[in-house]
């Protein structure tokens, strides 16, 4: 029997404050998230701005599809567009996993104001499998990972060398991401988002609920 589990919540590798009104990080590092910045096998990966969707496999068939633990019936006129997403992503292989609990990112015409301009549709991505593999920035460790760079490289313009979504240039554009995700191979991760940085002049994660948690 496979037991539905929820994705883990992800902080930041940052300590966060509330600095004039926002919560923003800091330069100190948080403890325990030492790793995020010493460990070489460390992915960087690009965090995608959708809704939190899982497929749970069995017998090599997808038996039910969960937006974190909501399950969601395969025919519903309200999330119809998850199961699209589901849908276009087994059309493209994206499915193709072992039995088991599988989490992804659903993005589109429907979620969060469609950021990665995806043309048409809805389509969910897995993190294990397709993210990991064509969404990873190599460029990671190449530099020195002090926060002053890392906020350079997510706040500069990115025809100034600043971050942008691997996602989106895949189809010629050029977007911000949302933020990376850090996942170490025994399975710790750790979040950062363009907004956390008191410099950043966009809209803000759900301003200071976060703080509040």
């Amino acid at each position: 029997m496979i037991v539905i589990k929820d994705f883990p919540k992800l902080e930041s590798p940052f300590i966060r404050k509330v600095i004039n009104d926002n919560y923003v990080v800091t330069p100190e590092v948080a403890k325990g998230f030492e790793w995020v910045f010493e460990s070489p096998d460390v992915f960087c990966v690009e965090k995608l701005d959708g809704s939190n969707t899982s497929i749970v496999i069995d017998a090599g068939m997808i038996v039910s599809v969960w937006n974190r633990t909501a399950r969601l019936p395969f025919f519903n006129k309200g999330k119809a567009h998850y199961i699209k997403g589901i849908l276009e992503a087994y059309e493209r292989g994206y499915c193709e996993l072992p039995d088991g609990q599988h989490f992804g990112e659903l993005i589109g015409e429907k979620i969060n104001g469609n950021p990665l301009q995806i043309i048409r549709g809805n389509l969910w991505i897995p993190f294990n499998t397709y993210l990991k593999n064509h969404c990873a920035y190599e460029s990671w460790h190449r530099y020195p990972k002090t926060f002053e760079n890392i906020q350079e490289w997510f706040l500069k313009p990115i025809s100034e060398g600043g971050i942008f979504s691997l996602l989106a240039r895949k189809r010629d554009l050029e977007i911000k991401p949302e933020g990376v995700v850090f996942y170490h191979p025994d399975g710790r991760m750790a979040k950062l988002r363009l907004d956390m940085f008191s410099g950043w002049q966009g809209n803000r994660h759900r301003n200071n609920q976060e703080a509040q948690q």
